[in-house]
Parts: structure tokens; sequence; C-alpha cells
């Protein structure tokens, strides 16, 4: 697939092509450091745990995307939102979702959020503030609507919610995927997610290209070599989702945008962000091209950014301008 997508963007230039595939060889025979350490564990629910950073002040349980690692948000020694946070008077948790069995097959997106998600909050046993990023924020929102002890506050980064706002091809391109790949999720019971990493690819074609041929240029003891890799692997990596999560999220949300029209229920009922009555901070970004801004809730308070959908959380202004305003936000007394 990758190969296909290189061959179309440097059709015109073979010197591109070939500088694009020596980044690619540099990358995969790059050295590898050590990652950070997994912290402990305080709550699970099923195959999902509630990973505990430290640190003093109210807990912020953070809700990563179903779709690569929840590690993102832990990425590297030294960049870290989550270890930064818990410096800054925050108690950070982390939900990590583990790895889903064939015989979850039909554990929707919504279902993640019931069997899994609310249970991990519940088990808390106080209030947290909540936080989610790309599809994570989608699946708090809904928990945030549901959970049993009310979240203090509800900070959206990066999350759609009107996948309306999507550009047209985009939504076009991921429903030919999907007829794709439909009768392999049936099979398996499963979505690899190499699939949804095609889907990546061709949002942005030219910086997936450009990136490797930059790569090639780079010293292989740059620091930017070195961040380069830790974040291409974790883009590269990460379990599949069940066919019901995978159907949800391709046909309900990006084909029917059931929430952004008011009809996606979760435990039975509708989900309506005008309805949540704690403090919300909805995070978007004018240049994100994997979540576009358009696609926000917009709901309360707004932060606007210009920077890319993983770069405004590993990014090399991400302590500026996402870091420092988010943990003050978080950590304000309500």
């Amino acid at each position: 697939m990758f190969i296909e997508l290189l061959r179309n963007e440097t059709a015109a230039s073979p010197e591109r092509r070939a500088a694009a595939l020596a980044g690619l060889r540099a990358y995969q025979s790059a050295k590898r450091h050590p990652a950070t350490e997994p912290m402990p564990v305080v709550a699970s629910a099923g195959r999902s745990v509630l990973r505990d950073y430290g640190g003093d002040g109210p807990p912020v349980i953070f809700v990563p995307s179903l779709i690569n690692p929840p590690t993102v948000l832990d990425l590297a020694p030294g960049n870290s939102l989550l270890r930064w946070l818990a410096g800054q008077g925050a108690r950070p948790l982390l939900v990590d979702w583990g790895t889903p069995a064939p015989d979850e097959r039909d554990l929707s997106i919504a279902g993640h959020v019931e069997t899994l998600l609310l249970p991990l909050i519940d088990a808390l046993g106080e209030p947290a503030v909540l936080a989610g990023y790309c599809i994570g924020g989608t699946m708090a929102l809904a928990a945030a609507a549901r959970a049993p002890r009310r979240p203090r506050r509800l900070a959206l980064i990066a999350a759609p919610w009107r996948f309306g706002g999507f550009p047209q091809q985009a939504r076009d391109d991921l429903a030919a995927l999907w007829d794709d790949a439909a009768p392999v999720a049936e099979r398996l019971g499963l979505l690899p997610m190499e699939v949804l990493q095609a889907a990546f690819w061709r949002l942005d074609p030219a910086r997936t290209v450009t990136k490797f041929e930059q790569f090639g240029k780079l010293d292989a003891d740059d620091p930017a070599a070195r961040a380069f890799v830790a974040l291409e692997d974790w883009a590269n990596d990460g379990p599949p989702l069940t066919r019901a999560a995978a159907r949800e999220l391709l046909e309900g949300l990006f084909r029917d945008d059931l929430s952004g029209r008011g009809r996606w229920e979760v435990g039975g009922r509708a989900v309506d962000p005008a309805a949540l009555a704690m403090p919300i901070l909805d995070i978007a970004s004018t240049t994100d091209r994997i979540v576009p801004a358009a696609s926000a809730c917009a709901a309360g308070e707004t932060l606007p950014l210009a920077l890319g959908h993983v770069g405004m959380i590993v990014g090399s202004r991400a302590r500026t301008m996402l870091w420092a305003p988010l943990a003050r936000w978080l950590t304000q007394r309500a």
C-alpha cells in the first residue's frame, strides 16, 4: 500500500522516489531506544486498565483513541504529556484499552464506552476530570453524559463530533475502504490496524512521502531522528478494531454523522453535548489534516491551535501551545 502511494506521489520525480526509499530503509534499520515504562494499574474492566501517573491534585482520566496505542500521550522520556502534567498539579490516569479478541466482534464504540470506559471511571471512587484525544475525545464526551459520577470537567483534544465537517472526499475514501475491508473484518471479527493506517496515508499522501525524504537526510544520532523513529513506531503499531467498532466508526460516524446529527446512542439514549452540565474545553487545530477543526463539537470554551494532529501532543511547540494551557485549565478549581 505504501509503495503504491509512493509511486503515485513521485511519478514525475525519480529523485524524490529514491530519496524517500532511502529514508524508509534508514527508518527500518534505525536503532531503537528504550521507551517509557508502563505505569501502575489502579483499576481494570475486562481487557482495559487505568494506569496511574502519580502527582498531586485532581485526578484526570485521559481517554486515548481506539486507533494506535495510547502511548502517544507518554511517548518518550522528556516528551510525555502525562508525566509532565503529574508535576503541574494534576494526577493523570491513562486508559489502556488492551487488545481485543475475535470473540468481541460485536463490541461497538458505544459498547466500549458502556462496558469498559464507564466501569474504569466508576472504579476510581471519586469524581474526575475527563480528557479525550481524537476518537477518545468522542468517547469521553459520551462517557461524561452517562457516568454515574458526573465528571468535574471535560477536555476534548482534536476530538471529532460533527463528522460532516470532514472533507467529502475523505469520507468517500473511507467508505470505499470499508467496502473493501468489511468482508475481512466479518471473517476475522476484527479490522487490522494496517487497514486504517492506509486510510491515514490517504488523508495526506504528500506528507507521508516527504517525511521519509527528510528523515533520510538526518544523522542517526540527531535528536530529531530519534524523535521521528519513536513517533513512527507508534504510528505503525496498535491493536485491531473489533468488527462492530470499525463498522460504527466508518458507517455510523464517518458516513452517517450520527453524533453530529444528534442520533448517536450510548447507553440507550442519544448523546447531546449541549446537555452536559460541566465546564468543557474543546481544543481543535486549523491545520489538523486528520481531524479538521470543522468536525469539532465546539462546546464550552474553545482553544484554537495551528498544529498538526499528532504535533499538538508531541511536537516541538506542543509544550507551549497545548500542554501549558491544558494544565492550567485542568487544575482550575470549580
